[in-house]
């Protein structure tokens, strides 16, 4: 047997609900919820578009958040040593909170690489300009403190 077919009255009548404005609500619940138990690898949608926030991500993300964490603690470190040594801070808006003082220079720093890396890793499956991976963003970022790290351990040697 075959299914019966719909008339397109009632085809039609359906239609306005499945485009009706999307119910599906983002809140830090949504965040929580993901967060204790991921289950979104891919989106559900082929009509989904904008941002590809999912609830599961790669472990190299993981690695490169903790690791750029991990180094910005050490710049924000080494920086200071550097700085009682003589050395000058390059960044403008880290020596406007240098000025301040060291707590807010560290607390800062820490809040703004912290805000920056959550959101690249949100926001991994999704392209800058419809070309860059952000994903690979922090790679480059992870990459760049790692420079950075080696630069100021070169220099504090040779202020010995």
């Amino acid at each position: 047997m075959t299914a019966p077919k719909r008339s397109p009255v009632l085809i039609d009548l359906l239609a306005p609900e499945r485009r009706a404005v999307d119910r599906r609500q983002f809140s830090l619940r949504t965040v929580a919820v993901g967060f204790v138990r991921p289950r979104r690898r891919t989106t559900r949608r082929a009509a989904d578009f904008g941002a590809d926030i999912v609830d599961w991500h790669h472990p190299w993300l993981f690695f490169l958040a903790v690791g750029t964490m991990l180094l910005s603690c050490v710049d924000a470190f080494m920086t200071l040593k550097l700085i009682s040594g003589g050395m000058i801070e390059a960044n403008p808006i880290m020596a406007g909170a240098m000025n301040v003082g060291t707590g807010w220079f560290v607390a800062s720093k820490m809040a703004l690489t912290g805000t920056g890396i959550l959101m690249l890793v949100a926001l991994s499956r999704t392209h800058f300009l419809n070309r860059i991976r952000t994903g690979l963003i922090l790679t480059c970022f992870f990459s760049f403190y790692c420079c950075l790290a080696c630069y100021q351990i070169v220099s504090l040697l040779n202020m010995l």
